[in-house]
């Protein structure tokens, strides 16, 4: 107790700014934590959170019995899953970024990549839709190869390809910013002592950039794949239209549906419980995984 209070005293500033984002992650992370409660309850809003009956797991059982509950898993899955699979798309921009020596150069290509990232979903979408529209660019490409132009949203294998690709535009110049800090960290000594070895730009990237930045690359996949069962709402339903519901209706649209829309508070906040719980568990056997392959993890 001692040790801690003397060092609360020497770093008192440091916490000071720390506070702020303490406060605010207590107050929107943890404080709604609350309102799980009300999974287990047939919740009245005038009875409030103890006034309502207790329901045990009827809302899980209920959506785990739910008709197209094995179709909302999949349409989620295979979205999570080909997002997880372009993962490595921030890592290559990185080590490309980190090749250029024209200073002007990589910044103005570093701005332009970042740009997207600043654009609000529903300006995003928007151009999305545009461009993959029966007169856009892509419609218009679709139309070259099949002979006739179609709204490429209105068809559902590509849905999800349509999601996961503007995505990637739109994340991934903002992703590599973490790559290349951990670049920066490289020792440059390293590097000379492979040229002098008479290694090139390439092998210098997989002996010396790649095992240097590992334990980065390691903990984002980690935590990409702690959110496997969670599928940005906001896009796909900005996206989402009655022609490609078979592929595009997931777990987070159907929580909107039954929560928002139908007033099922209960079952809609068992149904982000148990999303949450997948979540975890997923997030546990990643990291145990690497840390038994790597020896790196979260902790």
């Amino acid at each position: 107790m001692k040790k801690l209070q003397i060092h609360l005293r020497k770093y008192w500033q440091l916490y000071l700014l720390l506070l702020p984002a303490f406060v605010y992650v207590l107050i929107f992370s943890y404080g709604p934590m609350y309102g799980i409660i009300i999974a287990f309850k047939d919740f009245k809003p005038k009875l409030g959170y103890w006034g309502s009956d207790w329901a045990g797991l009827k809302y899980f059982k209920r959506f785990l019995t739910y008709p197209d509950f094995w179709k909302l898993v999949r349409n989620t899955l295979s979205i999570s899953l080909y997002t997880l699979l372009t993962f490595p798309c921030a890592i290559i921009l990185a080590l490309l970024f980190n090749e250029l020596k024209g200073v002007f150069f990589k910044k103005t290509v570093q701005m332009i990549t970042y740009a997207p990232y600043f654009l609000s979903s529903v300006v995003m979408c928007s151009l999305v839709i545009l461009m993959v529209g029966r007169d856009g660019p892509l419609g218009i490409l679709y139309g070259m190869i099949t002979g006739k132009n179609a709204d490429l949203l209105t068809i559902p294998k590509y849905f999800s390809s349509i999601y996961v690709w503007s995505g990637v535009w739109q994340s991934t110049g903002w992703g590599t910013i973490i790559y290349l800090a951990a670049l920066a960290g490289v020792s440059p000594e390293l590097i000379e002592s492979a040229k002098i070895d008479g290694a090139g730009r390439l092998q210098i990237i997989r002996h010396v950039n790649l095992p240097c930045i590992l334990p980065t690359i390691i903990i984002m996949f980690i935590m990409s794949t702690g959110s496997i069962l969670t599928v940005g709402f906001e896009k796909i339903f900005l996206l989402q239209n009655d022609l490609n519901l078979e592929t595009s209706r997931v777990i987070s649209t159907y929580t909107y549906e039954i929560g928002l829309l139908g007033g099922q508070f209960s079952y809609s906040t068992a149904i982000g419980l148990f999303n949450n719980v997948i979540n975890v568990i997923m997030l546990f056997l990643s990291n145990k995984i690497a840390k038994k392959v790597s020896g790196i993890g979260l902790w």
